[in-house]
Formats: structure tokens, C-alpha cells, sequence
């Protein structure tokens, strides 16, 4: 059985690399749909890993209070109109609330940083000694400013990696001064690096500043949410409660609709599922139109070569070959191209997913790259299988007198 089985792959390799431009067309579908569906798996699964990681960020126990939803169908003009978040928000949310563990004020715009002759335009955040209690990053090297220097706005700030690195390369940045606006403020302290949010934007450059101080300087520029974090067993429980906690804040009545927003990760879940989805039906579409495609070219070509071959399957049947040897030496043919044809499909998946990976964050699951070769080789046995049948039946007489 092992004897006949590495005959038929000499037989399959020499018939494929005897033809080897016709086997190349011949299996262009197959590569193709190999191609097409290790580049979607390789997106989605990279994207799975940045959307964690950004997630994680955020924070699934974190409720986010501000005017917007993240994704809404709204009029813009009505949400405009709903009132802004305010600072004394925050001492009342943790007045009424049981579930609120940290609340955080947090205010943003984008500013002009700089350190000697190097400047960047990033984004700046004002908020309160709870921030950190807020987010998921630590602080790699310094510390965070007190509610002491919060009070009296201090001009200290904490800085991300991204910045620390553009600006002060190995140096240490604590105690440096770096301009905000063209005002100096002293770095105490550095952030941890988190990469890209999504794989899109780098959430490492950016400055953490006192709230007291953003507003004495940046007067009421900019958005302000509000930062809550709940126990991570009672998120649903906390949402309620903040929702609740907020209308009472707002003193709405009971028929009165929610003028703010509460917004969590499970908004990006959803968001990023129908993503998911689109990217995953658009491949398999792509994926199995290239498939059908290949295996019919697959299927035609293997007619033509049991035709120019009819008296080379009369000899070997004359000399003992049966039915199944014939079989499955077509079939093996047929498997052996589109084996091929999955290999260089997979091999040109992974050279681009290494260029993708330089824009967008993809890698390439061991699982997907064997599960690429098994389908393609799925193919070469389903298109292979009748135009052996057919080598397998022809009667050697008359297979030895065609010309």
C-alpha cells in the first residue's frame, strides 16, 4: 500500500512539473481562495488581539458618563443641546452611590508639547488623583500627582511612553520640563507603554495634568466626562445605580428621557462583532467563489490529461494496474496541484500579512495555515474524483488502439 501510494506521487509530481505553466493557471483559483481566506483569518485574528488589548484598556468595569453615546443614531442637533458634565458631578456620585469605587472628571483637548527643539501635537487630559484607579496603565517610572497639588493646581504632569521616548530617548524624564502651550510643566512621573487603541492610534503619546490646572490654563476648552469604576461582579448593578444616581443629579422627572450618556466596552463588542461579521462573509463569499472557480479548471484540466494519456492508462492495465491504482493515481495528480497551488497561496498570505502588520496589527494562526492546505487539497479530491472515475473505466482495448 506504502509502495503504491509513493508510486503515484512520482507519477503526480513528474505529470504536475512536466506542465508547469498549464498546472500554475490550472490552480490560480485555488491560490486565490487560499490567499483570500489565510488574509481574512489573519486580519480578524490580529484584530481580536488588538481589540483585547484596547479593551482592556478601557476597562470592562469602567462606565464612562458623558453627553455622547459612542455609537448612536441620534440627531446631532439633540444631542448638542443635552447639558455638559461638571465637576461637582463627582463628589455627589460618590454621595449616593454604594457601587462607584473611584470617579474620575475628565477633560481633554489637543495641545502643542515640547522639550528643547522637539515639539508633537497630542492629546491632553485633565482629571483627579482617582484617574489611575480609572484606566488599566500603571506608572512605569515617577509618580502621580496628589489631590494636595490637584487643589492648588500644580503644574506637574504625567506623560505616556510614547512621549518619554520622543523626547528624552534613554534619558530620565522625571523632574524635566517640557512646555504645554508654550507654559512649563514638570514631568513626575511616566506611563506605561500600551501601544495602539484598535491598532489605529497610539494611545502612549498624551500628558496627564491636575484638573486644577487645566482649567486655570485651558480655562473650559475642551469635552469633560466623568470616569466611574464598579465593582467588576456588579457592572450591571452599578450601571443602574449610575444611571439613576445621575437623573436625580439632573433632577429629571420619571417620563423624562436620560439627557447623558453612560457608554462601556460592550459598545465597541458590538460594533466590532458586525465588523467582524462583514470582514468574515466578504472573505468566505470571495473565498469560496475562487474555490468553485479553481476546482471546475481543476476538474477540466484533469479531463484533458486522461484524454492525452488514454494509452499510457491501456499499458498499465495491460500489465495488472486495476481499477483503484488508476483512480488513485488521477486523484493523486489532482490533489498534488492543488497541494501546491495551497502552498503558494499560503506563502504569499504570509508575506503579505507582513507588510499589513506594519499598518494594521495581523498575524498568521498555525491552525489557519493547516486548515488552508487541508481545504485546498478537499478541492483537488472533490474536482479530481470524476475525471478518475472515468481513467478508471476505460476499457484497456480500446485504450491501447486510441490515437
Amino acid at each position: 500500500m506504502g509502495s503504491l501510494f509513493f508510486e503515484n506521487l512520482k507519477i503526480s509530481l513528474s505529470a504536475v512539473f512536466a506542465n508547469k505553466t498549464r498546472s500554475i493557471l490550472t490552480a490560480l483559483g485555488i491560490v486565490i481562495g487560499v490567499l483570500s481566506v489565510t488574509l481574512m483569518g489573519t486580519l480578524i485574528s490580529g484584530l481580536d488581539r488588538s481589540f483585547e488589548s484596547s479593551m482592556s484598556w478601557l476597562g470592562k468595569d469602567i462606565l464612562y458618563v458623558s453627553r455622547y453615546e459612542w455609537f448612536s443614531d441620534m440627531e446631532w442637533w439633540e444631542v448638542r443641546n443635552r447639558p455638559r458634565m461638571r465637576t461637582e458631578y463627582v463628589d455627589k456620585i460618590k454621595e449616593k452611590s454604594k457601587y462607584a469605587l473611584a470617579v474620575s472628571p475628565v477633560m481633554q483637548r489637543g495641545a502643542s508639547l515640547s522639550y528643547e527643539d522637539k515639539e508633537t501635537i497630542t492629546e491632553i487630559f485633565g482629571t483627579n488623583e482617582e484617574y489611575m484607579e480609572t484606566i488599566s496603565t500603571d506608572i512605569e517610572r515617577g509618580r502621580f500627582f496628589t489631590a494636595s497639588e490637584d487643589k492648588v493646581g500644580a503644574r506637574v504632569t504625567i506623560i505616556g511612553g510614547g512621549i518619554k521616548d520622543a523626547f528624552f530617548g534613554d534619558e530620565d524624564a522625571i523632574g524635566k520640563y517640557i512646555k504645554i502651550d508654550n507654559l512649563k510643566f514638570r514631568v513626575i512621573g511616566v506611563l506605561e507603554k500600551q501601544g495602539k487603541f484598535l491598532g489605529l492610534f497610539s494611545v502612549d503619546k498624551q500628558a496627564v495634568l491636575p484638573l486644577g490646572a487645566y482649567k486655570r490654563i485651558f480655562s473650559k476648552r475642551g469635552w469633560m466626562r466623568l470616569s466611574v469604576k464598579v465593582p467588576e461582579n456588579k457592572i450591571d448593578e452599578g450601571l443602574d445605580e449610575i444611571s439613576g444616581v445621575m437623573r436625580q443629579i439632573r433632577g429629571l422627572r420619571p417620563s423624562e428621557k436620560s439627557d447623558f450618556a453612560i457608554n462601556q466596552t460592550k459598545a465597541f463588542e458590538s460594533q466590532y462583532n458586525r465588523l467582524k461579521i462583514a470582514i468574515g462573509g466578504t472573505g468566505f463569499f470571495i473565498t469560496l467563489l475562487s474555490l468553485v472557480v479553481g476546482g471546475i479548471g481543476i476538474m477540466n484540466i484533469m479531463f484533458v490529461t486522461v484524454k492525452e494519456r488514454t494509452r499510457e492508462i491501456g499499458v498499465r492495465k495491460a500489465i495488472g494496474a486495476t481499477n483503484g491504482m488508476i483512480l488513485s493515481q488521477f486523484l493523486m495528480e489532482a490533489v498534488t496541484i492543488c497541494f501546491f497551488a495551497g502552498l503558494l497561496g499560503l506563502s504569499l498570505a504570509y508575506v503579505s500579512s507582513i507588510f499589513i502588520n506594519k499598518i494594521f496589527p495581523s498575524t498568521l494562526p498555525l491552525g489557519l495555515s493547516i486548515f488552508s492546505i487541508l481545504i485546498s487539497m478537499v478541492v483537488g479530491i472533490v474536482s479530481g474524483f470524476i475525471p478518475a472515475y472515468k481513467a478508471s473505466k476505460l476499457d484497456p482495448i480500446d485504450s491501447l488502439r486510441y490515437e
